[in-house]
């Protein structure tokens, strides 16, 4: 089988490479996989390895929609045929995710662990959910961490809900996927970007579209009579999580996800204080959580936004269109 590797941290090394198909071991299942969704944190990894401490040869990717082809001994989570799609972030089952204040939990497949780009993985049965019956495989694919991430914030903290005003100012593949988990909850939802996605964005249920280049907080005051948003989904980090919260209105929520604009965020501290926001962290979200989110996908129709879809070879071609942006998730159909 055909299987993406570096043996050491930069894209030169970046090479698909001829392995064996492995076997399944204990309590782990062999999936055949159809599907991989690209987060940009996968070409960070293969780029500067991000401090990891990566096993070469190591396999890039995290999220993967499949068909369960193999089962270990001790397996009883899934049956052969089973479709299936991953956990981003395996260990992380229900309740709070783990670490200490000192050191916060960060284990991901495609990180800490083993990655997606091959034809054939063989992994822990704990580590895979059943698919939506309702997605193709390069549709589910995407909903392991941007999708999750979307729901997990929205819902499972913010606690979005009907008459919500909620601000998205983004249209990457986390803003989309927010955007439309908003509006299946009954929200009015402002977008906020570039201007040739006003049209693709409204299609997809925005209310209201802001040129990201214009005044843009100016008009969410006035769209919303200066009351603001209820729920920020703050895609792009550094001195825009100070926008977003300046935006939010009394008793609101603003959820930090992306880092777009650096590590490094920053906020007024007095409309803060005084507005008694929330502020909530995200780092993907829990196996349980995804469970619900693909029930929830089943129920209301979401569809996954894909932008391009890049054949299992041309790996560095879609790395080159992550750079270059998207309006959607970028896929590699590995079946194609």
């Amino acid at each position: 089988m055909k299987r993406w590797e570096i043996d050491a941290v930069g894209r030169q090394h970046l090479k698909l490479n001829d392995v064996e198909v492995p076997r399944p071991g204990l309590k782990e299942v062999l999936i055949k996989v159809n599907a991989v969704a690209l987060n940009y944190r996968d070409k960070m990894v293969v780029e500067t390895g991000r401090g990891l401490p990566l096993n070469f040869p190591f396999t890039p990717g995290s999220d993967l929609a499949g068909e369960v082809v193999g089962l270990g001994e001790g397996t009883a989570r899934f049956r052969l045929g089973s479709k299936v799609i991953s956990t981003a972030t395996p260990d992380w089952i229900d309740g709070l995710r783990a670490g200490t204040a000192r050191t916060p939990a960060y284990q991901t497949l495609g990180g800490l662990y083993p990655g997606v780009l091959a034809e054939y993985v063989a992994m822990p049965e704990d580590w895979f959910v059943l698919a939506p019956e309702t997605l193709i495989a390069r549709q589910a694919c995407t909903l392991p961490v941007a999708g999750l991430t979307a729901w997990f914030a929205l819902v499972e903290r913010a606690g979005v809900r009907a008459g919500d005003t909620v601000l998205i100012p983004s249209t990457g593949g986390v803003a989309l996927f927010g955007l439309q988990i908003a509006k299946a909850h009954g929200a009015r939802v402002i977008v906020c970007g570039r201007p040739e996605y006003e049209d693709h964005a409204k299609a997809l249920g925005a209310d209201h579209f802001i040129d990201a280049n214009t005044d843009w907080m100016e008009t969410v005051y006035q769209l919303t009579s200066d009351r603001g948003v209820d729920v920020a989904l703050e895609v792009i980090g550094g001195k825009h999580l100070g926008q977003s919260i300046q935006v939010t209105t009394v008793g609101g929520h603003v959820c930090q996800i992306g880092a777009l604009d650096g590590w490094d965020i920053s906020a007024p501290a007095m409309p803060l204080m005084l507005k008694d926001i929330t502020v909530h962290g995200i780092g993907t979200g829990s196996r349980t959580a995804l469970e619900g989110f693909v029930r929830a996908i089943d129920q209301t129709g979401i569809t996954p936004v894909v932008d391009s879809c890049y054949s299992l070879a041309d790996l560095p071609s879609a790395f080159d269109h992550l750079d270059r942006g998207a309006f959607g998730k970028i896929v590699i159909d590995v079946a194609q």
